[in-house]
């Protein structure tokens, strides 16, 4: 069997840790140029199923619908 090369592993924490820094600060750097933040699915961050029921709402009020319709 053969014996664990710990100084590869160590190697390859190492460069996944320095990737994740660089990607972290290019980031930062977007955001402070002004240049809107997106997440995985191309969305602008911050948006998402959350703000689906948001929409929904304001649909609604645009339609003059607030709630059932009044009964005589």
């Amino acid at each position: 069997m053969a014996k664990p090369n710990y100084s590869f592993e160590k190697r390859q924490r190492e460069l996944a840790k320095k990737k994740k820094k660089e990607d972290k600060a290019r980031e930062k750097a977007e955001r402070r140029a002004g240049a809107p933040a997106t997440d995985a699915a191309g969305e602008p961050a911050g948006e998402g199923a959350a703000g689906g029921a948001g929409d929904a709402a304001a649909e609604a009020a645009q339609a003059g619908g607030a709630g059932p319709a009044p009964t005589a």
